[in-house]
């Protein structure tokens, strides 16, 4: 660290800081209560870092998050991101910033993501606001726990490997296990099987439907 190193007392206060407001997360309760790519517990402080969250999820470039990783410092002030992302290019520091309340100092908090070999981003409730993407994630991740047949898996994959591409009500024909089929979808495509239309409209019959690819 370019930066004198913490004292024993110093890294304590900072941890007990972190477990504070990881605790204080924890007492919350934000649907969809599943997730696909979390590591650790999924803790939040606001429904805007839950939805948030839901997008990362339905991110295909996000490898895996985790919550309220690490308490960033700058002489007296300190600040725990709501997210720690990794993608395959590297690791960032997430943080979901409402229109309104108090706002961290964000220049200070990304030179101090930097010093840690961490990018810094911000995702902004303005941009969250009305968007279909999200109603759409929040949908499939309700799902998030099924786990379909493998027979299913593979007549759905063999259809779209056929046709290229078909509307959900198609694919719905494919599955043969007797389950809620729309779970079957939902599912392969929370574990990256097939694509779903996610940013036109919300889902439905006509919502198209392909293989993955990346």
């Amino acid at each position: 660290m370019s930066r004198p190193q913490r004292s024993d007392h110093q890294q304590h206060q900072l941890s007990k800081l972190l477990q504070r407001t990881r605790d204080e997360a924890a007492a919350l309760f934000f649907s969809p209560r599943s997730t696909m790519r979390c590591i650790g517990a999924p803790i939040f402080r606001t429904r805007l870092a839950r939805d948030v969250g839901c997008l990362l999820d339905l991110d295909p470039t996000v490898i895996s998050w985790t919550c309220l990783p690490l308490v960033l410092s700058r002489r007296n002030r300190h600040h725990v991101p709501d997210f720690s992302v990794t993608r395959p290019e590297g690791a960032s520091l997430v943080d979901a910033k409402p229109t309104f309340g108090k706002r961290t100092a964000l220049d200070w908090v990304g030179e101090a993501a930097q010093s840690l070999g961490y990018q810094y981003e911000t995702r902004q409730e303005a941009e969250l606001r009305g968007s279909v993407r999200l109603e759409n994630a929040r949908d499939l991740l309700q799902y998030a726990a099924y786990r379909p047949s493998l027979g299913d898996r593979v007549r759905i994959l063999t259809v779209l490997e056929e046709c290229g591409s078909l509307p959900l009500s198609s694919c719905l024909q494919a599955i043969r296990s007797g389950h809620d089929a729309i779970a079957v979808i939902a599912s392969l495509a929370l574990q990256r099987f097939i694509e779903i239309e996610l940013d036109e409209a919300r889902i439905g019959p006509g919502t198209i439907i392909s293989r993955f690819r990346g």
